[in-house]
């Protein structure tokens, strides 16, 4: 049998609209997305966290019990960038377990754990206490192509996540560029190797993302990642019904039933005609873009990178900005690009391109990716743009997350009286002054709440 993985909640919305998707949009087709018989319905972690509470005036953990809720018969899944959660730095070990803890008490089934350097150090400690909480631990290896990737350093990764006891293992091309012929290696070597379940994700922005799904299912993959499918193509995912016809014209045994995938997708019609209507969703993503073979961005990445470039009156400079991307990958060691290196790679490369200077100005994360705070760069960083950034500092080796003092009870003490439980800390240690606006909306919100019903009372 072959499993789906819907992913119109959470990575088809971000990789097409930014995560600008409000459960309101979605709250009614829940109970029919429960009937479908998916292996699991992916609904958060990703951007889902920051965009509830720095553009959709969300309480990020509220969405989730509440998706909770309308889905009971259904396993829902999240994203989790390991050590870094689902912020853009590393986090201390208890902060990561007690993310995992709640992430899971407040309705998560399924953890897919990622490092986007491919450390398996930074993964560790999330893994652990998923299974500690009776989760179940999906080890991602993010799939990229480099001079120094391939398949035999794939294999061996595998082989050390599933030595951590992760109860499958996912192929993450984040930016859709795995081809048929690579997919069908990859998952026939890892059905070799490795005992669990294999997972594969893909998206369509380069026009590969059916063909590479059909090849990895040949090869032996237990699961793949799809999307309705009036949210799929582009930068989005292969489309769930197209995908689970094709697959069982072929004979394979699907698990999810095409017709209640129907009506999930004649329900989200509707608001994909709104946002295309007023702008909020840009054409120019369901693009098929062969360049991005060559440029390795993925989704969640062209979708910011289009939006930062609209805002800052540059849209023409796009392909300057894409040309530019493999550059500043290329020095800083060929990281896979993905969150949050996607972003840091994306930014610095449209900084190098608006200033008319490379590195002119250079990011705090960047500086700190260079200090070695996000782990072990894949390859060798240039020496030269090091030191033009960090002088003569040298980089860290070891382990980061080891050298951070515990931070929840520091936290607790800066956070201040509007923190009401854990989830809330949690919010505001990963996006402290977003999660202080929302905070005060809530508390402006209850206030106006009190005062209307006593005045209806008098």
């Amino acid at each position: 049998m072959v499993k789906i993985t819907e992913t119109v909640l959470r990575d088809a919305n971000q990789s097409l609209m930014a995560t600008r998707m409000p459960f309101s949009a979605f709250e009614k087709v829940l109970p029919i997305m429960d009937k479908a018989g998916y292996y699991s319905i992916e609904c958060w972690g990703g951007a889902t966290f920051d965009s509830c509470l720095r553009y959709l005036n969300e309480d990020p953990w509220e969405r989730l019990r509440k998706i909770r809720a309308a889905c009971p018969n259904s396993k829902l899944q999240m994203l989790l960038r390991g050590q870094n959660l689902l912020g853009y730095k590393h986090y201390p070990d208890d902060v990561v377990r007690l993310f995992v803890k709640k992430s899971i008490e407040n309705g998560i089934d399924i953890i897919r754990i990622f490092d986007a350097l491919n450390d398996i150090r930074n993964i560790e400690t999330a893994v652990d206490e998923t299974l500690r909480n009776g989760a179940h631990a999906s080890g991602a290896i993010c799939f990229t192509r480099s001079p120094i990737h391939n398949l035999d350093t794939y294999v061996r990764l595998a082989k050390e996540i599933e030595s951590l006891g992760v109860q499958s293992i996912c192929i993450k091309d984040m930016a859709g560029i795995m081809s048929p012929s690579e997919g069908y290696k990859f998952v026939s070597a890892l059905k070799e190797c490795v005992s669990v379940p294999i997972v594969v994700h893909t998206h369509s922005t380069t026009g590969l993302g059916t063909m590479t799904l059909l090849k990895c299912v040949e090869a032996g993959a237990d699961i793949i990642d799809t999307a309705t499918s009036c949210m799929s193509g582009g930068t989005s995912q292969p489309p769930t019904e197209t995908m689970i016809y094709a697959l069982g014209q072929l004979g394979y045994e699907m698990d999810a039933d095409p017709k209640i995938c129907k009506k999930v997708n004649d329900f989200f019609k509707p608001f994909m005609h709104r946002v295309l209507k007023d702008g909020s969703l840009n054409p120019l993503v369901f693009e098929t873009k062969a360049d991005t073979l060559t440029y390795q961005i993925p989704g969640g990445m062209m979708s910011n990178l289009v939006a930062q470039l609209t805002v800052q009156n540059a849209l023409d400079k796009l392909e300057d900005v894409l040309a530019e991307t493999p550059k500043v990958r290329k020095e800083l060691g060929y990281p896979p690009l993905v969150t949050p290196l996607s972003q840091m790679v994306g930014a610095q490369a449209t900084s190098n391109v608006l200033e008319g200077e490379r590195y002119k100005n250079v990011s705090l994360e960047i500086k700190n990716y260079l200090r070695g705070e996000y782990g072990k760069a894949p390859g060798e960083v240039d020496e030269e743009i090091r030191r033009k950034i960090l002088g003569d500092e040298k980089p860290f080796e070891g382990r980061f997350a080891d050298t951070l003092e515990p931070g929840l009870e520091k936290a607790r003490q800066a956070a201040g009286s509007r923190i009401r439980s854990d989830e809330d800390l949690l919010s505001w240690i990963a996006f402290p002054a977003q999660a202080e606006a929302f905070f005060e909306r809530r508390e402006m919100k209850e206030k106006n709440s009190y005062t209307y019903r006593i005045n209806k009372i008098d």
